[in-house]
């Protein structure tokens, strides 16, 4: 992506987020907006699919800090128009056609002439001018790399704990499998831009400077395709579904991305494909509850099991486990068992927290009253000794 992308395109409005939105912010914005314009949402919208399109773009530059760093001191520096030429003047007037900020640079560093390639990032500017006057980078017009990918799965618990292989199906843009991505009809091969001679951009001499513009013959490729591909009709790309088998690791929490080198989009001229990120989403269990490695557990026990204690039997995600209640527990007292939690990536696992719950019946029958009664009259209340003294000083 050039500096002249990153002065023209908004990508705050893009996501419609202010410029001080948090990364979480961003990101949220971008995942409302990636699933109401999603192409398996919106098939044959082409509005939809454009927009789709710049909002991933905008989200590949915000969610990455040090990208967004570059782009907002860019937009704060040159965004204002100073740097730019004004598109409806004459070439010979006092405007001239808009140019690339770094392509200013490179012309200065000593780069100009037809057909040059010039720097085409914000740091790549800045890193000509203090490298000792190495010049800037070449204008990437070789491999490029694709784009990453963002999809969101939705497991299980027990999968979530206990780990699993699922296939995923993914809608994205992918090169043409009947031009091979040149966008040519098959047994045509695009031909050099006779303007720009393959560079891709055009340059003009203007007083000092030497200004530098993508070619508009090619619209800065450098090749010409006469006779399109009819399937992907000049572009080079389609959108493709594709199934991957993507294995999640024991322990995957709620919130988690995993990323997948290499299997985003694929590299545009040979370059390689992006990276998948696959946001996991774990439903939640009737039973059983989570904190870090540990699971959670709520057992509900009677007054007489927390007055005398048992032996008490509960469940666990492969099996069953027993656990002593000792007599006097009161209710909210906290069991553990010692690794029957989530297996960490070390081996080790984590623990089953079990929370005792004493549970008070709402109806006795008459036997049991009369045994509570009995009880009640035989157990002592120095409990609540240091209430009833604070009550007789103010009655």
């Amino acid at each position: 992506m050039s500096s002249k992308d990153w002065l023209e395109k908004d990508f705050y409005a893009a996501l419609g987020v202010g410029k001080s939105a948090s990364s979480d912010e961003i990101k949220k914005a971008y995942r409302k907006l990636a699933r109401e314009l999603h192409p398996d949402r919106n098939p044959g919208n082409a509005e939809a699919e454009s927009r789709f399109k710049a909002v991933s773009e905008a989200y590949s530059v915000l969610s990455d800090e040090r990208k967004r760093k570059e782009y907002d001191e860019m937009r704060s520096l040159f965004g204002s128009g100073a740097f730019r030429r004004n598109a409806q003047a004459g070439e010979g007037g006092p405007g001239g056609a808009p140019f690339d900020v770094s392509d200013l640079f490179g012309g200065a560093a000593g780069q100009p002439g037809a057909g040059g390639r010039f720097g085409g990032g914000f740091s790549d500017l800045f890193g000509s001018l203090f490298n000792g006057g190495a010049g800037p980078t070449t204008r990437a017009r070789g491999p490029v790399r694709g784009r990453d990918v963002e999809a969101e799965v939705t497991l299980d618990f027990a999968d979530a704990v206990g780990g699993v292989t699922l296939p995923l199906t993914l809608r994205a843009p992918g090169v043409c499998d009947v031009c091979h991505g040149s966008g040519a009809k098959p047994g045509t091969s695009p031909r050099t831009c006779p303007t720009c001679q393959g560079a891709g951009v055009v340059t003009r001499d203007q007083g000092a400077f030497s200004f530098a513009e993508p070619c508009r013959e090619c619209q800065g490729v450098g090749t010409i395709v006469e006779e399109k591909c009819p399937e992907c009709r000049g572009t080079g790309g389609v959108t493709k579904t594709r199934t991957i088998t993507v294995r999640f690791p024991a322990g995957v929490a709620d919130g988690q991305r995993i990323r997948l080198a290499g299997r985003g989009e694929p590299g545009a001229r040979g370059g390689p494909a992006g990276d998948l990120f696959v946001l996991v989403k774990v439903r939640s269990d009737d039973l059983f509850g989570r904190s870090g490695d540990d699971l959670t557990l709520t057992v509900p026990i009677t007054f007489a099991e927390a007055v005398l204690g048992t032996d008490l039997r509960v469940p666990t995600m492969d099996g069953a486990v027993t656990l002593r209640v000792p007599p006097g527990t009161p209710s909210g007292r906290i069991l553990r068992a010692r690794g029957k939690g989530i297996v960490r990536r070390d081996g080790r696992a984590g623990d089953l927290l079990v929370t005792l719950e004493v549970v008070v019946p709402e109806q006795v029958s008459g036997a049991a009253r009369e045994a509570l009664e009995t009880f009640a009259a035989e157990t002592p209340k120095a409990a609540r000794e240091h209430l009833e003294a604070r009550l007789r000083r103010v009655s």
